[in-house]
């Protein structure tokens, strides 16, 4: 996808940016847990996301905060880690989008008291060249590399608007990818009804 280096979940908050946070929060957690996993960080022990090693850090606050907390919980599956704790990692994401000038944090109160941020997207035409490139992706007119066919895959299994106008590529990977990414799209599926699915 064009822009710069954005990561997995950065790149699927971008794509579904006018949900609901709460729908949204499943869709960026799968992406962390995805790029931890493509990465080598995250493995599969008998369907447990565990940590390779205990030490390891990306240098993406989102990703390296998701790693930790899945290092210090209770073991748990995919499908699980996909909700569990979720909206940490989509507030992370936004924390970096804004650092990275994608997006804009406006403060304000809640009833005059309560303390609140809202993100504003600052930079639309990132978010419209991701669109636009996964749109172009989708109708076969361009072929992706493996972290856009994983981002296409995880938002097509979150039922994003953008991935329901065209075939979703194949994502290259090995089989022990391939059983984690499966896992994932499920957790996406088994989050969706019970979540709102507008802002």
């Amino acid at each position: 996808m064009p822009n710069g280096p954005l990561s997995l979940p950065a790149r699927l908050c971008l794509l579904a940016w006018d949900l609901d946070p709460t729908r949204a929060a499943p869709v960026v957690r799968a992406g962390a847990l995805a790029d931890l996993a493509r990465r080598g960080l995250l493995v599969d022990d008998d369907g447990i996301a565990t940590p390779r090693d205990l030490d390891s850090r990306t240098g993406d606050p989102a990703l390296d905060g998701l790693l930790e907390l899945v290092s210090e919980s209770f073991p748990h599956g995919w499908r699980t880690w996909v909700t569990l704790h979720a909206r940490h990692t989509l507030d992370a994401v936004r924390e970096h989008l804004v650092a990275e000038g994608v997006l804009r944090a406006e403060k304000h109160r809640v009833l005059g008291v309560f303390p609140s941020v809202d993100h504003v997207l600052a930079d639309t035409a990132r978010a419209d060249a991701l669109r636009t490139e996964a749109q172009e992706v989708l109708s076969g007119a361009v072929t992706p590399d493996e972290t856009t066919a994983t981002v296409l895959t995880l938002a097509a299994a979150a039922d994003l608007p953008v991935a329901a106008s065209g075939t979703v590529p194949m994502v290259p990977t090995d089989l022990a990818s391939a059983a984690v990414l499966h896992e994932l799209e499920a957790g996406l599926r088994d989050a969706a009804p019970a979540l709102p699915k507008g802002r």
